[in-house]
């Protein structure tokens, strides 16, 4: 966890649905003592998202992987495909933000930057130069 533990000022994060089984037999997502080791023993205060549960790494249906989520100690659930309609029963399970999670979500937002200005045809004439002339193939 040393690189973690190294980057634990950050604004946010997202969990894995990896099994670290020295600690719990559940995905990070859903276990409560892997969220307990981010942030007591790494020291995270910043806003936990999960990764995308819809993604059929996780068992389960979506409402209550939301909601073990959220037990676990997630502060938001992140649904990135499928339907209006699961769209809802993850909305539901989630219900409203805690108070913490809305704290940490308004300093992960304060604490955005502004992207760097880039000159898209300097890098595509470095792309074409590096694929040999060609940009499709």
């Amino acid at each position: 966890f040393a690189p973690f533990k190294a980057l634990n000022d950050l604004p946010m994060g997202m969990t894995a649905h990896l099994v670290y089984s020295a600690i719990d037999d559940q995905a990070a997502t859903l276990s409560k003592p892997v969220m307990d080791v981010i942030r007591k023993d790494i020291g995270f205060d910043g806003l936990i998202m999960t990764d995308d549960i819809s993604m059929k790494a996780l068992s389960g249906d979506l409402g209550g992987l939301s909601r073990a989520a959220l037990d676990a100690g997630c502060d938001v659930i992140l649904h990135c495909n499928g339907t209006l309609d699961e769209r809802r029963v993850v909305a539901e399970a989630s219900g409203e933000m805690s108070k913490i999670a809305q704290t940490r979500a308004q300093r992960a937002i304060a604490a955005r930057k502004a992207p760097d200005e880039i000159d898209i045809s300097a890098y595509d004439a470095e792309l074409k130069a590096l694929l040999g002339g060609t940009l499709n193939g």
